[in-house]
């Protein structure tokens, strides 16, 4: 296959990863007493969320905070723990699905925030639950020619307006079992904030060397899940079957150029469900003792979900493990890249 499905960036690395947790915890339970009288009145049962996608809460950011700050607080805290100078960072990747208003783009309102300079191109990249891993591979490729020594990758998410939104209208009295089901990925959603800053990896040697990956597109079915900030309607069944088809064939078409078949340390999957973790481990044939999972307290975060589980097991990941950081978004594509720690 020809294109440009495989990257190597010659001398990449993430300096650090930073997470921000919501604060407001919102249970299983409680969107299930919610949703009690539907539940009864079209004879499905309560505990699905818990028993069979395994998401047993989510988080919620306090009303009034805005994607762009939840982002912020994310890029503030990596800029900290880094301790670059902020006036260094020639770049910053917006990430977030969430979004208030088409226009101007969040990274203006994250640019401003975390005081950049004037000379730091900024912009978004929006590819559903895989924007975090592309603006990696933006950022890289800009780091490879030469156009900026470090960037800032930053995403902030919220599930509090949609899931209001779902539960509001799930409850009418004309809601059918189907409805629910097509709308029962909007309930898994979570919210939460996550950023990097990439680096030239010759100047720090502590940094995670960025190795590179593959990507792959199966378009065809980008009408599976379809969703805006009021409504996401999904075929969940289609959405799986067809996601573990295409990360099945990325892997087999890069595996052995990475020597990924020899099995790797660490596997940081994208957050979606019990079921969705078992099923592409199965696939794939990886060790699920590998994956560190954080969909049970924080459910699917969309684009933050790989950073934020990089993020909850970096104290267990030894220097010099290898990690793979592996997403589906729909669309349908997926994205693949590796690091050593």
């Amino acid at each position: 296959m020809t294109g440009n499905t495989v990257f190597r960036p010659r001398d990449v690395a993430v300096l650090g990863v930073e997470a921000v947790e919501a604060p407001e915890v919102i249970t299983s339970t409680w969107i299930d007493e919610q949703l009690a009288t539907t539940y009864e009145r079209t004879g499905l049962n309560p505990g699905t969320l818990a028993d069979l996608a395994g998401i047993e809460e989510r988080r919620w950011w306090p009303e009034g905070v805005t994607f762009d700050e939840a982002a912020a607080m994310a890029g503030r805290a990596v800029i900290e723990s880094t301790g670059i100078d902020p006036e260094r960072i020639g770049m910053l990747i917006s990430t977030s699905v969430c979004k208030h208003h088409l226009e101007p783009s969040v990274s203006c309102a994250v640019h401003h925030q975390l005081e950049l300079s004037p000379a730091c191109l900024n912009f978004d990249v929006g590819n559903a639950c895989l924007g975090f891993i592309n603006g990696m591979q933006i950022a890289a490729a800009s780091i490879d020619a030469g156009m900026i020594d470090y960037a800032i990758i930053v995403d902030g998410e919220g599930s509090r307006h949609t899931q209001l939104a779902t539960i509001e209208r799930l409850r009418g009295e004309d809601t059918t079992a189907a409805d629910v089901f097509a709308e029962f990925a909007s309930l898994t959603l979570g919210s939460g904030a996550a950023a990097a800053i990439m680096c030239r990896a010759s100047e720090h040697p502590e940094a995670h060397r960025f190795v590179g990956g593959i990507a792959r597109a199966g378009t065809e079915h980008h009408e599976l899940c379809v969703g805006d900030l009021d409504r996401m309607t999904t075929d969940t069944h289609g959405l799986l079957v067809a996601g573990l088809d295409l990360a099945e064939a990325a892997w087999k078409h890069a595996g052995h150029e990475f020597d990924w078949e020899l099995g790797l340390d660490w596997y940081v999957i994208h957050q979606v469900s019990q079921v969705h973790t078992r099923m592409i481990t199965d696939r794939l044939g990886v060790d699920i003792d590998r994956v560190p999972l954080t969909f049970p307290r924080y459910g699917n975060v969309g684009p933050a979900a790989i950073p934020i589980t990089l993020v909850s097991a970096a104290d267990r990941i030894q220097r010099g493990d290898r990690v793979l950081c592996m997403g589906i978004g729909s669309g349908l594509n997926t994205s693949i890249a590796e690091l050593v720690w």
